[in-house]
């Protein structure tokens, strides 16, 4: 082949390359821009005594639990460092999410949280009940709703929304934290802790001849949430979770965190 020509089939293939690689760019440099806009993924998580599909726990500066591992995931794909941003409640994820204090929050995306975060497909759903004293007399979700019955559920929760908006006869009150809600019912303040099944057991075991009613008044999916108007963020968030969901990220951190009995969203 003459020089001419074989030089010709370079610039040729220079340009097919650069005209795929390109647009494949840009999206990526748009997704990096959208989702760790400053060089860190900003980890949003909540905690709780023990660690949940939705809470981690916290001794001290450390934290545990599938959040923080699922984060770290993300994190390790993205290649970019982690900042961690731990609260009491997964209202304020929602509001530090909604305000772009924090890159990805992990909570419950219920329909309130939709109207002010964008969330990946979810890799657990929750099933919202409540945790009765013993001293109260409640068995069933039909005694709880009763004139005279305290309720209490964590502020900002989509569980609290659920029991405020369910519950006629009951009084619903809020906690700024588990730790807040767990001192309320072993004083008797209130006869009922609004929380999801996966996370009372534990709970249970602090007051001793309490009750985890049978059923579900709330039924919703766990998701990472980000903040709105970042769809190549959210695309990219969203590919991750089912990845991860198929590759047994997910599964391995519900495993590690003891929660072998727990099931992975399909």
């Amino acid at each position: 082949m003459k020089l001419s020509g074989f030089l010709g089939l370079v610039v040729a293939s220079c340009v097919s390359i650069q005209a795929v690689s390109t647009p494949a760019l840009a999206v990526e440099d748009r997704m990096l821009k959208e989702l760790v806009p400053t060089g860190k993924l900003r980890v949003g998580l909540a905690y709780a005594p023990a660690p949940t599909p939705v809470f981690v726990a916290r001794d001290g500066d450390n934290v545990h639990g599938p959040a923080f591992d699922i984060g770290n995931a993300l994190a390790k794909k993205l290649g970019v460092p982690v900042e961690l941003h731990v609260t009491a409640t997964t209202g304020e994820l929602t509001e530090a999410g909604s305000a772009g204090l924090i890159d990805i929050g992990f909570m419950p995306a219920d329909e309130a949280r939709k109207q002010r975060l964008d969330f990946s497909p979810p890799y657990f759903v929750i099933e919202s009940t409540y945790l009765a004293t013993a001293d109260s007399g409640i068995k069933t979700m039909a005694d709880v709703d009763r004139a005279g019955v305290k309720v209490v559920g964590i502020d900002g929760s989509t569980t609290m929304r659920a029991a405020a908006r369910t519950l006629k006869q009951a009084t619903v009150t809020v906690a700024k934290s588990v730790d807040e809600a767990m001192a309320k019912m072993k004083a008797g303040e209130v006869q009922a802790f609004a929380l999801t099944h996966d996370a009372l057991p534990k709970l249970q075991k602090q007051l001793p001849g309490s009750v985890i009613l049978d059923g579900a008044f709330q039924t919703v999916g766990v998701a990472i949430g980000i903040q709105k108007n970042k769809p190549a963020a959210l695309a990219y968030v969203k590919a991750f979770i089912e990845d991860a969901k198929k590759d047994g990220t997910i599964r391995k951190a519900f495993d590690g965190a003891g929660l072998t009995s727990l099931s992975v969203a399909p």
